[in-house]
């Protein structure tokens, strides 16, 4: 079957083709996994040194779409995978509930979700979940880390994939596919080979991390318990929810408090030299991971919380033991595939969202269901094409609107209220895709 053309009838089996994923994390496993039912053989090259990815403590809201890939994909027993919100709620600085909000979100963690994807796509064991039994209509799946792809070319009807140890450039190595998929996030190696795009710092950084459910005072807790939970002021916003806990576990008591701190750091100045530059010296250019924040930058980020938050967030912050601190940056591809279909972006590696959207998890579900869904037949690729840009770009700019409303705008609570109520409403065909208009 050529990359470039779809001319079976509906029902008709497809023929067998082998993909390489580059980029090893939700996004790519969740591409990895739906090409895998379709009987496709898959495999991942994941730059990481090491066999795994390591837990960054992150919470992710899971949306519609994660919900949706989990119930179309996971083959493991474990079905709980979230905590439950009831309801959005808002602060005021004295740490007063003034708005609230009847809906139903439920929060999850990157590493459960990492590990679910992982059993399902190349049964690897963990604490977290069960390992599904083989199922011998599915195609092949591999798994590489400590390789970085340098180059991509067409090669015949499909490309031919360079790559270099990620610890040792000296050893390199070809791989040829019929299909490549970009899935390594917003620095995406594929897209900068194919479209270099300028990804550009927003003015402000992501200060995240957890909290142990437990550790928390009773009515730090009480806030946040199964509630989603906001606060503005100008030059920074900040939210929190319950996430599972070690190994995922969901049992109360055992959970995690996590949050997301966005607050202003012009380009240039010292706080930002100073909050991406790590306990060792080395100034990180996007995220500085966890267990390596400095302790004098961070202790001047706990006095700032003091003064700033509301107490229940300034306790969280505080508290957290291995904070990270993400640089918010915009990026979009023009296109999501190149080489007539030969290589193509999901996930991030297409559009970066900001923070504000929560939907970076839920665009990587939703690109890996569509994709696979033109793969197999049921989407045609003039539709693929058109709901994966439109979502992206319509994502996208709603991202940056709402950050640049929130991060410099000084709006006011009440219209801080109406965009967050905004962005949480279903992200609909009626709304994206005349955002793809000239798709």
């Amino acid at each position: 079957m050529a990359a470039t053309t779809d001319t079976r009838t509906e029902g008709q089996k497809p023929e067998k083709l082998h993909f390489i994923i580059v980029g090893g994390s939700l996004g790519g496993l969740a591409t990895g996994i739906a090409l895998k039912a379709l009987g496709h053989d898959t495999t991942i090259l994941e730059r990481n040194p090491t066999p795994l990815l390591h837990d960054q403590g992150a919470g992710i809201v899971a949306g519609g779409h994660a919900l949706e890939f989990l119930q179309r994909y996971n083959r493991c027993q474990r079905q709980v995978v979230s905590v439950p919100s009831t309801c959005r709620q808002y602060l005021d600085r004295d740490g007063n509930v003034i708005h609230t909000v009847a809906a139903s979100h439920d929060m999850s963690s990157w590493d459960l979700c990492y590990f679910l994807m992982r059993a399902n796509y190349d049964r690897t064991s963990s604490p977290y979940c069960d390992v599904p039994p083989l199922d011998p209509s599915h195609g092949t799946a591999v798994h590489h880390h400590n390789r970085n792809v340098t180059s991509v070319l067409p090669q015949g009807s499909g490309v031919v994939v360079s790559w270099t140890s990620t610890t040792d450039p000296s050893v390199t190595g070809t791989l040829t596919a019929d299909i490549l998929i970009g899935a390594d996030g917003p620095g995406s190696t594929i897209r900068s080979l194919f479209a270099p795009t300028e990804r550009t710092y927003a003015g402000y950084c992501a200060l995240r991390g957890t909290v142990p459910e437990h550790a928390a005072t009773p009515s730090t807790l009480a806030t946040f318990r199964e509630k989603f939970t906001f606060f503005h002021a100008n030059g920074l916003q900040i939210l929190a929810y319950l996430i599972p806990g070690k190994n995922g576990t969901v049992q109360p008591g055992e959970r995690l408090i996590n949050f997301v701190y966005c607050t202003n750091f012009p380009q240039g100045s010292p706080g930002l030299e100073e909050i991406l530059t790590d306990r060792h010296g080395r100034r990180h250019r996007i995220t500085l991971p966890p267990g390596l924040t400095d302790a004098v930058a961070w202790e001047r980020q706990k006095g700032i919380a003091r003064e700033k938050l509301p107490p229940q967030f300034a306790d969280i912050v505080c508290a957290a033991e291995r904070p990270f601190v993400q640089a918010v940056t915009d990026v979009i591809s023009p296109t999501n595939e190149f080489l007539n279909g030969r290589v193509v972006l999901i996930g991030d590696a297409l559009a970066g969202f900001r923070p504000h959207t929560v939907a970076s998890t839920a665009q990587a579900a939703y690109d890996a269901i569509l994709y696979a869904d033109f793969v197999g037949g049921r989407v045609s690729r003039e539709e693929w094409k058109r709901k994966t840009m439109g979502y992206a770009r319509f994502v996208q700019e709603r991202g940056v609107r709402m950050g640049e409303r929130s991060q410099f705008g000084g709006l006011g609570v009440d219209e801080m209220i109406r965009d967050r109520d905004e962005a949480s409403e279903p992200v609909t065909e009626e709304l994206f895709l005349p955002w793809a208009a000239d798709i």
